[in-house]
């Protein structure tokens, strides 16, 4: 039977030295800067686009519509000139939209104060937009009609009612050339289980044509044994005796209401004030995340901005059907466009809130997401911070502090597999940023059935007869904008450096110091983390506690790896960003996908590895991004 995974992968901020300046909104306004398009506004930039182009209003489908977030310099001059009533004007609201317009690639940017177009111009670099659901559900079913497929399927003994298909995106491995708008189609035989992914079609290759929506390319290899069904079917009603031991229930009561208040997209709980918004690409973005200092009496800034960058997904199997499975899940099918509504008490506790979102059809009319978030507080008995004194005798003095803190949650899931995206926020004012892998396994049909029938490289395990689980990778890279008590930040390394004592001033032959070194370049701030590596710090070198150290966070990464392909292998070339585990950028509103803005079939040569090449002084930018790469 196959059996699903969960792995987390983790890392916090972590408040270090102050808590840490921003002034809140006194009133929330109808509209935030920030705020997600609504359902009127992706009307109306469909509207304007194909107003724009009258002659070629059938060929236009929209791959992604999202906000064109405004200068970050102009939204923070316009946060502080915000108390208690707006002084100026908010930036301007646009959209920011990528269009296959005639077969080209359009950038728009759309301006929704003045419905008009800002700028339209057509990419003529390497690399596709994100694929729609609706083209590749149209691709997947055009197998159905191909008389070859059908054939071999027949050749196989199996039902063509019970295949089920979906789209793979290629990639790129060399070619000089582009291939135009192409993917894969994988097909699946049910049969028994709703487990499709357990019971792959092997050895059949399709490609088809996303523009001209036609097959381009057949190719019946050889006959594999489809794996069986039995004991694959995941659904609950179809498990079978004997279970383990049922556990009694859990219940969470909040009888006085949630502790945290949701105003539009603005979000406040315990010392915390953030805006929560969604993107298909990306999923959820955390902004203007801030905390209150309570001595101060005043909100300081923490992070301006927070997503998942990119989703690197390489598998190792180097077989005709296999080898070109190195998704990027974010770039080519969307973080967000893959969010599913959640389960009440299933997903998310009782004491759960949740919220929708919109997202653009193919056509570029709105699509209702519901329930893709939810929110709620989160006390797993877990401690805070505790003491007991025994020294003062006849007094035995203990004080325990509970861990309670606020999960923000959203699923996507991307074929197989499902990520658990969590952003949690602590009373102790650091912020907790997991993803849990959990799902289906993606297994490759084999003619084996015993692993010592097995003489050859596999690329996997022998999970059950005639099924191999693939060797892969998932690579998962956050863009954090910190504002650290203000936009003036650096980044330092701290290391701990062992020091000989030379002289007889003490007993003790060693110790060990602190030894912090700023980054100057973003060379410098290329991080690879490992047993010997530095504690890492976002500092503000212009504000100071009162014990006079720099306020700043410390990031702690959680699991952490490398690749181990070579830096020649061209799926490397294109997710060169997973090469280190951190990287420090200066501010750039069009830097923020690690691998690029086109991604399907890109070439390596817009990602965050490229970005940093130049050497850029950070220092002097005082502005900084910091890329942080987890593996799970």
């Amino acid at each position: 039977m196959a059996h699903s995974l969960k792995i987390f992968c983790c890392f916090f901020f972590f408040f270090l030295f102050s808590t840490l300046s921003i002034i809140p909104l006194s009133h929330q306004l109808e509209q935030h800067p920030l705020d997600s398009l609504t359902p009127n506004e992706f009307i109306r930039v469909q509207a304007i686009v194909n107003q724009s182009h009258p002659t070629t209003i059938n060929d236009i489908t929209f791959q992604y519509i999202g906000l064109n977030e405004p200068d970050k310099q102009a939204l923070i001059s316009w946060l502080q000139n915000h108390r208690p009533t707006p002084i100026t004007a908010p930036p301007p609201r646009q959209a920011f939209v990528i269009a296959r317009i005639n077969h080209q690639t359009h950038e728009l940017v759309v301006d929704l104060s003045y419905d008009n177009i800002v700028s339209d111009h057509i990419h003529h670099g390497f690399g596709y937009p994100l694929f729609t659901f609706q083209e590749q559900n149209r691709a997947s079913q055009l197998v159905f009609n191909h008389a070859p497929f059908l054939a071999a399927l027949n050749k196989r003994g199996l039902k063509v009612e019970e295949v089920i298909c979906e789209t793979f995106a290629l990639g790129w491995f060399g070619e000089t050339k582009q291939n135009g708008r192409v993917v894969k189609v994988m097909c699946y035989y049910l049969d028994g289980t709703v487990n499709l992914y357990m019971r792959p079609i092997e050895a059949i290759t399709v490609t088809v044509d996303l523009e001209a929506m036609k097959i381009t390319h057949f190719r019946d290899r050889l006959v594999v044994p489809v794996p069986k069904a039995a004991g694959t079917d995941y659904r609950e009603s179809e498990q079978k005796a004997p279970f383990g031991p049922e556990l009694k229930g859990i219940t969470v009561v909040q009888p006085d209401g949630p502790s945290f208040i949701i105003d539009g997209s603005r979000v406040r709980w315990a010392n915390w004030d953030f805006h929560l918004t969604f993107d298909a690409r990306v999923g959820p973005i955390v902004s203007l995340a801030s905390i209150y200092d309570t001595e101060k009496q005043e909100f300081r800034r923490v992070m301006y901005r927070g997503f998942v960058s990119e989703l690197f997904v390489p598998y190792m199997d180097l077989t005709e059907e296999w080898y070109y499975r190195t998704f990027f899940d974010a770039g080519e099918y969307g973080y967000g466009l893959c969010a599913v509504p959640l389960e009440p008490l299933r997903d998310c506790p009782a004491n759960a809130v949740y919220m929708g979102a919109f997202v653009a059809a193919q056509n570029g009319m709105p699509i209702e997401m519901p329930n893709v978030f939810c929110i709620f507080e989160r006390n797993a008995g877990d401690v805070m911070w505790r003491h007991t004194e025994t020294m003062i005798p006849p007094d035995l003095i203990t004080e325990v502090r509970p861990d309670m803190s606020l999960v923000v949650r959203m699923v996507s899931t991307v074929g197989n597999y499902d990520y658990i995206n969590d952003w949690e926020f602590k009373q102790i004012g650091s912020i907790k940023v997991t993803v849990g892998l959990t799902g289906l396994l993606e297994v490759r049909g084999s003619k084996y059935t015993h692993k010592d029938q097995i003489d050859e490289e596999v690329y996997g395990t022998l999970l059950a007869e005639n099924t191999l689980g693939a060797y892969h990778d998932h690579f998962i890279t956050y863009h954090l904008d910190l504002d650290v008590d203000g936009e003036s930040n650096s980044f330092v390394k701290s290391k701990l450096e062992t020091v000989k004592v030379t002289d007889q001033t003490s007993p003790r032959k060693s110790y060990w110091k602190v030894v912090s070194e700023t980054a100057k370049t973003e060379s410098d701030a290329k991080i690879k983390l490992g047993p010997d590596s530095a504690e890492l710090l976002v500092v503000n070198p212009n504000k100071r506690t009162n014990m006079g150290n720099f306020v700043g966070y410390r990031l702690i990464p959680g699991s952490v790896a490398s690749p181990l392909m070579t830096n020649d292998d061209y799926p490397q070339i294109r997710a060169a960003f997973t090469e280190y585990n951190v990287w420090v950028t200066p501010y750039n509103k069009s830097e923020k996908w690690a691998g690029g803005v086109y991604t399907d079939q890109s070439r390596g040569d817009d990602t965050l590895a490229t970005w940093t090449s130049r050497y850029a002084v950070l220092l002097k930018m005082g502005l900084i991004r910091v890329f942080i790469l987890v593996l799970c």
